[in-house]
C-alpha cells in the first residue's frame, strides 16, 4: 500500500535519516543538483477537496517547501500560481507538470522579488491568470551562512532583507486589495526566528521580523475576515540548504538537533499550510505552527 500523509506509522522512521555528502551549489540552489532529490509529496500527498475552487500565490514555489505546498493545494482542488527565479526554471516546471496533473490551472511567474515593481506585478498576474486571488503564501527565502559579522557584506545583508521581509511586505501590500473576507495569508518563519545560529545572524533576524510582522498584521486584518499566520520550519532538507545555506560540512549531521533525530522533508511541511489555507482553521489568527521535528521554542 503507498504511503500517504495518512498513512500511520513511526515519525522516527517515516522518512529516510538522509546523511548527505558535503555539498555546495551557486546561486539559489536547484533540486536536481542536490546528493538526494527532497521529498515534496510528489508521490504521496492525496487531496480530499479542502480547497476546492481557491486560487492561490506561492512565492518560492519551484521547490523545497514551496513546491510540495503547490502540489498539495492542487490536489486539494487549487488552482495555483508560482513565483521563482528564472535560473530555477527547470524544478519550476516540474512542479506546474505536477500542478496541472491534479487538474488544476498552473501560472508560471518567473522574476526576482528582490524589486519592488516585480513584486507588484507579480500579484497582478497572478490575479489576472487565475481570476482572482484568496490565498497568498509568503515563502521565499534567501539564507547564506557567515561565520562572523565581519564576513555579511552590504549587499548580502540588503539582499537578505529584500527577499525575506520586503518582498513579503510588497507582495501583501499589492495583494490585499484583491481579498475578500475568507481569504488566508501565510508566511514563512524558521526555527531560526526562535533559535538563531551565530552562523545566520541576517537570516536569524529577518525571521523574526516576519514573526512579529505577521502578528501584528493578523491583529490589523482580522476584522475584515482576513486570517494572517505563520508556519515555522526546522531544518528541512531544500536547495536552500546546499546552496550556502549551511556550511558543507554540517550537511552530514545537520537534523540530528530535532527530538525525531532526521532532517523533515518538504512534504511534512504541507499539511500545515493547507490546514492553515483551508476554513477548518477559522479561529486560528495570528498563530505559529512550529513543523521543526521537536525543537525547544521559547
Amino acid at each position: 500500500m503507498a504511503i500517504t500523509q495518512y498513512t500511520f506509522g513511526n515519525p522516527v522512521t517515516r522518512y529516510p535519516d538522509i546523511t548527505p555528502p558535503e555539498q555546495h551549489q551557486d546561486g539559489p540552489g536547484v533540486e536536481h543538483a542536490q546528493s538526494s532529490a527532497p521529498d515534496v509529496g510528489e508521490d504521496s500527498y492525496v487531496g480530499s477537496g479542502r480547497l476546492t475552487g481557491r486560487k492561490a500565490l506561492i512565492t518560492g514555489g519551484d521547490s523545497g517547501i514551496g513546491a510540495a505546498v503547490a502540489i498539495a493545494f492542487a490536489r486539494e482542488g487549487a488552482d495555483v500560481a508560482i513565483s521563482y527565479l528564472a535560473s530555477e526554471q527547470e524544478d519550476a516546471d516540474r512542479t506546474i507538470r505536477l500542478i496541472e496533473a491534479a487538474g488544476r490551472k498552473a501560472v508560471a511567474l518567473p522574476g526576482d522579488i528582490t524589486d519592488a515593481a516585480r513584486c507588484r506585478d507579480l500579484v497582478a498576474q497572478a490575479v489576472e491568470q487565475l481570476g482572482g486571488l484568496d490565498i497568498l503564501v509568503n515563502n521565499a527565502g534567501k539564507q547564506q551562512f557567515a561565520e562572523h559579522l565581519l564576513d555579511i557584506s552590504d549587499e548580502q545583508f540588503a539582499e537578505t532583507y529584500e527577499t525575506n521581509v520586503f518582498a513579503m511586505f510588497w507582495i501583501t501590500k499589492a495583494a490585499l486589495p484583491h481579498l475578500a473576507p475568507g481569504s488566508t495569508i501565510i508566511n514563512t518563519s524558521s526555527i531560526q526566528g526562535y533559535t538563531p545560529s551565530p552562523l545566520l545572524v541576517d537570516y536569524a533576524s529577518t525571521k523574526a521580523a516576519i514573526n512579529t510582522f505577521s502578528k501584528a498584521l493578523a491583529q490589523q486584518l482580522a476584522p475584515e475576515g482576513i486570517r494572517v499566520n505563520v508556519v515555522a520550519p526546522g531544518p528541512i532538507w531544500t536547495p536552500l540548504q546546499t546552496a550556502g545555506g549551511q556550511p558543507p560540512s554540517a550537511l552530514p549531521t545537520t537534523g540530528e538537533e530535532t527530538a525525531l533525530g532526521r532532517w523533515g522533508q518538504p512534504a511534512e511541511l504541507a499539511p500545515a499550510y493547507v490546514f492553515l489555507a483551508s476554513p477548518e482553521s477559522s479561529f486560528v489568527v495570528g498563530e505559529t505552527l512550529h513543523v521543526d521535528g521537536g525543537m525547544p521554542n521559547p
